[in-house]
């Protein structure tokens, strides 16, 4: 059924989700599939965790957090960026990314490239400190899949093919 103002949502498959059934306001999901960040493609692993929450909201591809303690030493480091606030979750505090202690060299870190709410909204209570890596920024997988990143640079969408749109992010969807 087609919204108004919005794009007719592709149809999901077996096994597929539509982002476009997902809520409004958002919804938190616990998750025990592998989830797996790294600094790049072959690169350090920065976090690994079968124990991630997705946010799922209408029309977004889900956005997964990762708790703090599944993150690898070292890599976060508190970014000078400046904190914005979700309407949903509360006051977001950015992370610059960089290689896990003891991996070796040390390559420029990843200017907030990596986002948590210390205080979240109590909806949103279970993912405090937990971490968000930017897919655009890093390289992520879900059960082996490697993660595409929501169009459009605003947004921290993980696309996987367990998931169909059409995704908000991307030129003229901002009014969605």
């Amino acid at each position: 059924m087609r919204r108004a103002g919005h794009p007719e949502p592709l149809p999901a498959g077996p096994g597929q989700e539509s982002v476009w059934d997902y809520p409004r306001p958002p919804a938190l999901v616990r998750s025990d599939r592998l989830v797996e960040v790294r600094l790049g493609p072959g690169g350090p692993l920065l976090a690994q965790t079968r124990r991630a929450w997705r946010v799922l909201e209408t029309s977004h591809p889900p956005t997964w957090y990762v708790p703090r303690e599944d993150v690898a030493a070292g890599v976060l480091v508190r970014s000078d960026a400046a904190a914005t606030t979700c309407e949903w979750k509360g006051r977001a505090t950015y992370w610059d990314v960089g290689a896990p202690a003891g991996a070796g060299g040390s390559p420029a870190r990843l200017h907030a490239a990596a986002w948590s709410y210390e205080d979240p909204t109590a909806r949103f209570r279970e993912v405090a400190g937990a971490v968000a890596f930017a897919p655009s920024r890093v390289a992520a997988s879900v059960d082996g899949e490697v993660v595409r990143p929501q169009e459009g640079g605003f947004y921290g969408g993980w696309v996987t093919d367990d998931v169909v749109g059409p995704f908000k992010g991307g030129p003229g969807t901002w009014g969605w």
